[in-house]
């Protein structure tokens, strides 16, 4: 008997895959920073279009554009702008493609719920905790501002695949990618989390979004980032101040990269426009902030008449508002 249904259940699962074999996927892939809302809209997505599967992965933004540069997907989640190296992978590739900025993040620096000394952190300050000169150097939270405890400092962020990881060390440390090594790295902000969360002399940083999600496990940190004249002192990251440009530098557009081989199946097409549609609602309704509504037209409008390329490449979109990048939409 156990046999018999063993060799059914066998039978219902092959014939399942034939049955679905020929059905279109659309794939996307690449942050995860954008991955929480392409994922919500695939998933309203397919129930508006009567299950049209849209598979939506998390290898990073640089894994992400790897990826889509060798034409394995259609969209290519990013929490940056695509790189000069990237676009000339893409070109080498005869991949095309249209640029979409979906939303605006803002970027959490976080210590354990039991750090009772850190209520905030300057950016030189987070600069001489993450600088690549303090690897073996600077290890106790004494060393990054006098009255600190000699607690050894543990630090958790993203891989160097990340979007976030390249944002964060351009605008603290100078240069994108700079950083130092001897941290515990990974995409999965779950790990991040966990990690931050399990041991009181760790910092951390990831998107926003995560942290709302776990704000009972984590402490958020106020950032200060020293402009003369600013007068703002240190600001907590939230929808409001990153909406209104108080909270800087860590502060940024996140978008989509469509391909434009993928923009001539009727599917993917759909898929778009729906994103730019409804991407006020679900961008909020999953912890990020949405453009303006004129934002997105003049993205419905690029993606309507295929304009290829990027606007923001070998362009730092630090301190960017999003006015700032409103205005480079159009």
């Amino acid at each position: 008997m156990k046999k018999t249904m063993m060799m059914l259940a066998a039978f219902w699962a092959v014939l399942l895959l034939s049955q679905n074999a020929g059905a279109e996927v659309i794939k996307a892939d690449g942050s995860s920073t954008v991955f929480p809302i392409t994922e919500a809209v695939a998933e309203e997505f397919g129930k508006a279009s009567g299950g049209t599967k849209v598979m939506v992965g998390i290898s990073g933004t640089g894994g992400g554009f790897k990826r889509f540069c060798r034409g394995e997907t259609d969209i290519s989640d990013a929490s940056r702008p695509i790189k000069s190296s990237e676009v000339a992978t893409c070109k080498a590739a005869g991949i095309q493609y249209v640029e979409l900025p979906v939303a605006f993040d803002g970027l959490a620096v976080m210590v354990n719920k039991e750090n009772t000394w850190v209520d905030h952190l300057t950016v030189a300050e987070l600069k001489k905790i993450w600088e690549p000169g303090a690897q073996g150097m600077v290890t106790k939270w004494s060393q990054v501002r006098d009255g600190f405890p000699d607690v050894e400092i543990r630090l958790f962020g993203p891989g160097t695949d990340s979007g976030t990881f390249d944002y964060f060390t351009e605008v603290i440390n100078g240069k994108g990618g700079s950083s130092r090594g001897d941290y515990t790295a990974s995409e999965d902000d779950n790990v991040l989390v966990e990690g931050i969360a399990s041991d009181k002399g760790s910092i951390g940083y990831f998107g926003l979004a995560y942290y709302e999600q776990n704000k009972d496990k984590l402490k958020l940190v106020a950032v200060d980032d020293e402009k003369a004249g600013n007068g703002e002192g240190p600001i907590e990251p939230s929808m409001e101040t990153v909406k209104n440009g108080t909270y800087q530098p860590l502060a940024r557009p996140i978008f989509i990269y469509v391909s434009k081989d993928a923009m001539k199946r009727q599917k993917v097409q759909d898929f778009v426009n729906y994103y730019l549609d409804h991407a006020v609602a679900l961008v909020e309704e999953v912890g990020y902030i949405p453009l303006p509504a004129d934002a997105y037209e003049a993205g419905k409008n690029r993606f309507a008449n295929g304009v290829p390329g990027t606007v923001f490449s070998g362009i730092s979109t630090a301190g960017m508002s999003i006015a700032d990048i409103v205005r480079m939409e159009k």
